[in-house]
């Protein structure tokens, strides 16, 4: 192959995959493995691109740590916004660790994005917890006569949504007086 023609071909493919990722960009503030993985899928569903699929993957990190560099994609910005995010809607920080882990987050971002949380608040599954109950209306958010009931149910609905032993069994054990002050300053 003729070497100006392949270099053609290589400036084309990268003008295209920039092209593609303003275009992802202007609709949402991803990680940079959702971006890869956008690219990856985008290029692979088009049939006309000139480069091989082994060259393809390092020429979409090069556009990435471009982006990276010119602050388009920043991962440890999606960090502290998702676990923001994800504490107000009442979120466990178990749960927000492995949201963050499945979208290709470095572990450092993500224990930094938690620790300043863990700063900021005490005891922030504590207070998580208790917006649970509330959305799901369990606990402390029950009828006095059902609590009994349905607390191997509540303590089990926390535990899926990844709060620990103690922390279900302290918010769980909580008054329907003390439940509503601390409501209160939530």
């Amino acid at each position: 192959m003729i070497p100006n023609e392949s270099k053609k071909n290589l400036e084309t493919t990268i003008d295209k995959i920039r092209k593609f990722s303003f275009s992802y960009l202007k609709k949402y503030a991803p990680s940079q493995q959702q971006l890869r993985t956008y690219l990856l899928k985008k290029f692979f569903k088009s049939a006309n691109f000139y480069v091989a699929k082994s060259e393809l993957l390092t020429l979409i990190d090069l556009v990435i740590s471009d982006l990276e560099k010119h602050k388009f994609i920043s991962d440890k910005f999606y960090s502290q916004s998702k676990t923001k995010k994800f504490l107000k809607k009442g979120y466990s920080l178990n749960k927000i660790r492995n949201y963050l882990i499945n979208k290709g987050i470095n572990e450092k971002y993500i224990k930094d994005s938690i620790s300043k949380m863990n700063i900021e608040e005490t005891d922030q599954d504590f207070f998580s917890a208790i917006k649970t109950c509330k959305k799901r209306r369990i606990g402390p958010a029950r009828e006095e006569d059902n609590r009994v009931l349905f607390y191997k149910k509540d303590m089990s609905i926390l535990a899926r949504s990844g709060f620990n032993y103690e922390t279900s069994k302290k918010v769980l054990d909580l008054s329907k007086k003390d439940y509503k002050k601390l409501l209160s300053l939530l």
